[in-house]
């Protein structure tokens, strides 16, 4: 999964980055409305944690933006204790769910979580097509019951084409999305494709078909229409 995560203080914001790189995830820093506006309009993120409160505006309108923008990340707000009206509003403007300062960890990880399930993976974690099996739980993929050995890179790699079938992916989104924002000054993206050739080595060895095209000058494709 990749986060935004839209918080002005600091030092929490650095707390939830460490914690969530821990857990295996992308995680990207907005400390302003107008920095995560930016990056809202510049990247794609599976979730945004999002701060009410920002020293240059209002987390409930980067909402109202984002629902503008057609930007289909989940949501979850971050609140302060007593402020009912602001968790209302949020869920109301599109928030997917809520938090209260001060939190722990563990919780906000497991919110996010199932957000993710509920907008990317139909509430399930388990996803299948056809004779592939992922479960995101145990980072595990199959092939018609057979383990893959793949890396965890591997794992998100083929998770965000699966999800994202039939979609022409380019090298550049991919690479933002498994490795951060920052790939987005990189000269070239050969590690996607290195990337994409050893996975479709280790599906066709354990006898799966190979549904990844590739769309020359753009990038790559699930192509789900595949027997």
């Amino acid at each position: 999964m990749k986060v935004l995560v839209v918080e002005d203080s600091k030092e929490i914001a650095s707390s939830i980055h460490d914690f969530l790189v821990r857990e295996g995830y992308i995680c990207e820093l907005a400390y302003s409305f107008d920095e995560a506006q930016e990056k809202l309009l510049l990247y794609s993120y599976d979730c945004v944690l999002l701060d009410i409160m920002l020293p240059d505006g209002n987390g409930l309108e980067l909402l109202k933006f984002m629902k503008e923008q057609g930007i289909q990340s989940g949501v979850l707000i971050i609140s302060a204790k007593d402020a009912m009206d602001d968790k209302i509003r949020g869920l109301e403007g599109g928030g997917d769910d809520y938090i209260t300062k001060p939190f722990h960890l563990p919780e906000l990880h497991a919110r996010l979580r199932a957000i993710y399930r509920r907008k990317k993976l139909s509430g399930s974690n388990i996803i299948t097509f056809n004779e592939i099996t992922l479960n995101t739980d145990t980072l595990e993929a199959s092939i018609n019951g057979l383990l893959l050995d793949i890396t965890r890179k591997e794992f998100d790699l083929l998770l965000y084409l699966v999800v994202n079938k039939n979609r022409v992916l380019s090298r550049q989104s991919i690479a933002t999305h498994l490795w951060g924002d920052y790939t987005d000054n990189l000269a070239n993206f050969d590690f996607v494709y290195q990337h994409i050739k050893n996975l479709r080595k280790k599906i066709s060895a354990a006898n799966g078909a190979d549904y990844i095209d590739t769309v020359y000058g753009l990038g790559y494709k699930f192509n789900a229409s595949k027997v």
